[in-house]
């Protein structure tokens, strides 16, 4: 399977799984209303697991334009591909949350709260405040990708870096303690395509009144994890200096 194809199809079953847990979970009339936080956490760790293992053996699973990004500062991933894997993700998150319109759409027409609709899709702030919002999600994003450089073998001279089948469980078991840990207050994004790409989507399709798409707090979303996967970049290369 190219690359490209990888990345794709992991992302969709990432977003497809992930939103779909969410859907389940705030949407009127399914089997899983209201059943919470532990049940949102743990189907989107689910879902990092599924989409790691379908794509690790062929494009690395990055799944993740923060963690694209992240191996290619710190020297771990060719420049020239960060394109390719960031539009990969984008396409693929786009799908999965189409998939996840088509399965709950008769919960969407059921469902008057616009807010529980768009965050199916994306994320938004518990309390919204521009600097701590945005200072979650580096955080957050920091956590995840300095996490993955250390799973995937934390040495200084491996190039590329690249997620095994084997690290589908730990990769899923970190996202876990950073979505119990550090996701209320924004819903723990911690990945541009899986917010905005599926954000996107709730612009463009026929959901009954669905309100706004949110767009105001987009780009906090998308800058968050990407300052948050440089300065874990910046930080494993430090420590790796150190022999630490």
């Amino acid at each position: 399977m190219p690359p490209f194809i990888a990345e794709l199809v992991g992302t969709a079953f990432l977003v497809l799984l992930g939103d779909g847990v969410v859907a389940n979970v705030v949407l009127n009339k399914t089997k899983g209303n209201n059943s919470g936080w532990i049940v949102i956490t743990f189907g989107w760790a689910i879902a990092v697991f599924v989409g790691v293992f379908l794509s690790a053996s062929y494009s690395g699973a990055h799944l993740n334009p923060a963690i694209t990004i992240g191996f290619a500062v710190a020297g771990k991933f060719n420049w020239e591909m960060v394109p390719v894997y960031i539009m990969a993700q984008f396409a693929g998150a786009m799908l999965g949350a189409l998939l996840v319109w088509v399965a709950y759409k008769k919960h969407f027409d059921e469902t008057d709260d616009v807010n529980a609709k768009l965050s199916v899709f994306s994320n938004s702030p518990a309390i919204p405040n521009i600097f701590f919002n945005l200072a979650t999600e580096i955080i957050g994003t920091f956590a995840l990708v300095f996490g993955v450089f250390y799973i995937v073998g934390g040495n200084i001279n491996d190039v590329p870096f690249k997620l095994g089948s084997l690290d589908a469980l730990p990769v899923a078991l970190l996202v876990l303690g950073i979505g119990l840990s550090l996701g209320g207050p924004t819903g723990y994004a911690i990945n541009p395509a899986r917010d905005l790409g599926p954000r996107i989507m709730h612009f463009i399709l026929p959901i009954k009144n669905k309100g706004n798409s949110g767009w105001g707090y987009s780009w906090i979303p998308v800058m968050g994890p990407i300052i948050g996967a440089v300065l874990a970049a910046l930080a494993f290369l430090e420590l790796s200096k150190q022999n630490l």
